[in-house]
């Protein structure tokens, strides 16, 4: 795929950096990444998929070459969701397919539950359904554990100490862990370092984390558990394909134990790969999807 972005104003007051790609008269799907990616999440899915489909792939707000407004109460998910319908409205789109990954993934399970008049059909990629993880993260203790991170990111002084050990350092520490290296050149190493370090982009990335309503209880703590935990859930109504990379250490294979009480038109599809499958088993993603009808 090209990195020929279109810049686009919403009504929502950001400005988009958006990867476009395909027949504009073919079957839309948008995608979302999560953190701390940007559209190239999906650099080696959308050359398939665009063969036979509309692709649209925003770097979301506060990433990379989008919008970076200040405040916290900026990336509270319903102004993120505002701003995948207002980019559907921008291309004429009613209804389309979504396909999130981590982040991306959590604003695709809001819009799947909160706007089903849009959504058709939802597909998810290492992203946990939010009240799966909610209850995990007070019932399993290894899930709680491997979550101690958002406390981290959520920390005021997270800024100051990347700041201090400098963001080549903060890549090799905090992110190349986590990921399969051998799939990331030293192109994209830079590409990642050069998003990360744009005024005003760290501050926003983790700010999502800030603005969640996730609750992430100290390891070993018995804090007051939300009485949704133990209410009934609305189901998602679409038609829904999960993929999971098995090897994920952040989000444990907990977050499957349940889904199918919570999503009824569910499939899903274990493959080969850590937290950031889309691009550490392309192939495979391709694959779910196309065997799944996309």
């Amino acid at each position: 795929m090209t990195d020929d972005l279109q810049h686009i104003p919403l009504r929502t007051g950001v400005t988009l950096a958006v990867a476009v790609a395909g027949d504009p008269a073919n079957p839309p799907v948008i995608l979302l990444h999560g953190f701390p990616e940007s559209h190239r999440t999906w650099r080696e899915v959308i050359p398939d998929l665009a063969r036979d489909h509309f692709m649209i792939a925003p770097d979301q707000r506060g990433f990379a070459a989008s919008s970076k407004p200040e405040g916290v109460e900026n990336y509270a998910p319903d102004q993120i969701l505002g701003d995948l319908i207002a980019l559907a409205d921008h291309f004429g789109i009613d209804r389309f397919t979504l396909v999130g990954h981590d982040w991306g993934g959590a604003i695709a399970w809001m819009a799947a539950l909160q706007r089903p008049d849009r959504v058709a059909r939802l597909v998810i990629v290492n992203a946990p359904h939010p009240f799966v993880f909610q209850r995990s993260l007070f019932d399993d203790a290894d899930q709680r554990m491997a979550s101690q991170y958002i406390t981290a990111f959520r920390s005021p002084g997270i800024e100051t100490h990347v700041a201090m050990i400098g963001m080549e350092s903060f890549f090799d520490k905090s992110f190349a862990p986590h990921v399969d290296m051998t799939k990331v050149t030293a192109q994209e190493r830079a590409r990642y370092i050069a998003d990360w370090s744009q005024p005003g982009a760290l501050v926003a990335m983790l700010n999502w984390y800030r603005a969640s309503a996730v609750i992430v209880p100290p390891p070993g703590e018995t804090p007051e558990r939300p009485a949704y935990l133990d209410a009934p859930f609305p189901p998602i109504t679409q038609p829904t394909l999960v993929i999971w990379g098995l090897r994920d250490t952040a989000l444990l294979p907990v977050q499957l134990e349940g889904l199918d009480a919570l999503v009824p038109d569910l499939t899903v599809t274990r493959v080969d790969a850590g937290h950031f499958v889309p691009w550490e088993n392309a192939p495979a993603v391709i694959a779910a999807m196309r065997d799944w009808g996309i």
